[in-house]
């Protein structure tokens, strides 16, 4: 090839990323005779057969994927690699499933044609276009990989360079004059906390070939509901947004201390003679932040929470939901069903264990999605009641709580101030409330509250804070409402009316450190991780783990066990929620709301 060449793979399934791909080719004046794909058309997301169609159609060269070998060639899983058990393998399952069902014959066929290598010239150099490695459809090749290992994939080539895929990483090693270069994925972001995905030009110039790493933007939030449309995992719907994978299994320490930091590699020139060199590579930045448990991206002590009493039990009783918000802290919707509903007997057995184990234990926290769509959860608030624990169930107070009218306020009767209700009114006036919640959904809210109001069962309200607001302007619209209505809430009572900070996935957010504690003047004896855990139980799980807070059900390095004893021992504060909503945002979910 005479001109630029543009590469790019990892397409996944994600029919948006694909079309945005081929326009950006279209609009940089790269025909389809001058592109290539480095495979795994298919993945991840929600559109396989669609998005076969579009490649196909578009008429760019394709090399042959893991993922194109195992659904071509009816293997039973992806071949991606994952070690078994791990959480890769375990979402992996589910993707595999849909594609298995949605690909066509004349797409597996397609599939089982494609070439396992590409032998291209580009400005006088020939470089051979594989998937994993030289020698694996599936290994696993990142920027960190040693001199010698990159060197001897070159020399095992026998070319002058290598261009890879499969890793969803973008980089560029020269090693002894050698290149390998990979050029991202377009489908899933690249573990930089953006939803960008990558793709790069190959451009031969008078001095050699220059590699351009280049961002690619999309409709990312089209893709994630499809996602959740086509009941696919859910933590593969939020990594399209927060630009984080839903697990780090296969990387290296080097990209690991990356994770979420955003990307900007620079362009290399590779000519003749060029040996690798702080001019030709991309350097390794500073390890990023939230990725490590035990030191900060400065390298100092990250905070540490330990349990000091277990006080509060949270039950996540599923994410399934009558609304989808905007903003949702879990993504709770119609179809994410990826924390299932827990069980009568599955609660059971942990509040058995925290009779046994938990003397302090004072209150039981049910929260979802929405917990009055679970089949037990009227038998779980009762065996919560006769246990002789306050329960608080948080609700948007819509028709599911509704159509529980007769039952709740039986259960009232015959617990007298031990079953609290907390709703949720994310703003003072409709417009607000609905821009969160959805049309149609603050007049049901308001019903419900006065019904609660009206037959005296205790409940609280909670609020967002827009960050646009004050927070005293806030507690003063809602004292109005709460009048206007006739509610006896107290506004300013924080206990009975909370106000959740709004978290921003893109800002930068501060780590929490071991000195951090004296320099705001706070004890960790105050965060909800101090005094609370939840049960969650993960879809195709056999039973519920416990996790360190009612915001991380999906981060792995969050769950602490099968046992409340398992979970009783420290919590790194190793999350960006944990310095954005408990440290410096001052939020808990206690029913008391004093985080104790």
């Amino acid at each position: 090839m005479d001109g630029p060449v543009l590469v790019f793979g990892g397409c996944y399934s994600n029919l948006e990323a694909t079309q945005a791909l081929l326009d950006a080719a279209n609009e940089l004046d790269i025909p389809p005779e001058r592109m290539i794909c480095t495979g795994d058309v298919v993945a991840y997301c929600a559109d396989p057969q669609a998005t076969v169609d579009l490649i196909r159609a578009s008429g760019v060269a394709v090399v042959m994927g893991n993922c194109e070998e195992s659904l071509g060639f009816g293997a039973e899983d992806c071949g991606c690699g994952f070690t078994e058990g791990s959480t890769c393998d375990r979402l992996s399952a589910a993707w595999f499933a849909h594609a298995d069902r949605e690909l066509d014959d004349d797409a597996r066929a397609w599939m089982r044609s494609l070439p396992r290598w590409i032998d291209l010239i580009v400005g006088g150099r020939r470089l051979a276009v594989v998937h994993g490695s030289v020698e694996r459809i599936n290994a696993f090749l990142f920027a960190s990989e040693p001199d010698d290992g990159i060197a001897r994939q070159v020399a095992l080539a026998g070319v002058d360079g290598v261009i890879g895929g499969h890793c969803g990483l973008p980089f560029t090693r020269i090693v002894e004059g050698a290149l390998w270069h990979n050029a991202g994925a377009i489908g899933m972001p690249a573990n930089d906390g953006t939803p960008r995905g990558w793709f790069s030009l190959i451009e031969p110039t008078a001095g050699g070939l220059e590699m351009h790493h280049r961002p690619l933007d999309y409709d990312h939030r089209l893709a994630a509901r499809k996602i959740r449309a086509a009941g696919l995992p859910e933590p593969y719907a939020q990594a399209l947004g927060n630009g984080l994978w839903p697990s780090c299994d296969v990387l290296p320490p080097a990209e690991i201390a990356r994770r979420g930091q955003p990307l900007h590699p620079p362009a290399i020139l590779w000519s003749d003679g060029v040996e690798e060199g702080p001019a030709t590579t991309v350097p390794v930045p500073p390890r990023a932040k939230f990725s490590d448990p035990v030191l900060t991206a400065t390298g100092e002590r990250r905070a540490v929470v330990p349990l000091g009493g277990l006080k509060t039990l949270w039950f996540n009783t599923g994410t399934l939901c009558n609304i989808a918000c905007r903003n949702c802290y879990i993504e709770s919707s119609p179809r994410n069903d990826w924390l299932s509903y827990i069980h009568r007997d599955e609660v059971a057995a942990f509040l058995d264990e925290a009779r046994s184990n938990c003397p302090e234990l004072a209150e039981i926290g049910l929260t979802g999605g929405e917990p009055f769509m679970n089949p037990d959860i009227l038998a779980i608030i009762e065996d919560g009641l006769s246990g002789g624990w306050r329960v608080l169930v948080l609700t948007n107070a819509m028709a599911p709580m509704r159509r529980l009218r007769a039952p709740l306020l039986d259960l009232h009767h015959r617990f007298p101030g031990q079953l609290s209700i907390r709703v949720s009114l994310d703003h003072h006036t409709a417009e607000r409330h609905e821009e969160i919640r959805g049309p149609r959904s603050w007049e049901p809210a308001l019903e419900g509250l006065l019904w609660l109001d009206d037959q005296l069962i205790p409940y609280a309200v909670a609020g967002r804070n827009p960050s646009d607001e004050d927070v005293a302007v806030l507690r003063a619209g809602y004292r109005s409402l709460f009048a206007r209505l006739g509610l006896a809430i107290d506004a300013d009572d924080p206990a009975s009316l909370m106000i959740f900070p709004e978290m921003d996935g893109r800002a930068d957010v501060p780590e929490i450190t071991e000195g951090c504690w004296d320099i705001l003047g706070k004890s960790p004896d105050a965060l909800m991780c101090a005094s609370s855990r939840m049960v969650v139980k993960h879809k195709g799980d056999e039973r519920p783990t416990v996790v360190s807070c009612t915001l991380l059900p999906y981060q792995e390095a969050f769950d602490m066990g099968a046992t409340l004893a398992e979970a009783a021992r420290p919590v790194p504060l190793n999350h960006r929620y944990c310095a954005e909503f408990c440290v410096l945002g001052g939020a808990s979910c206690s029913a008391r709301g004093d985080r104790a």
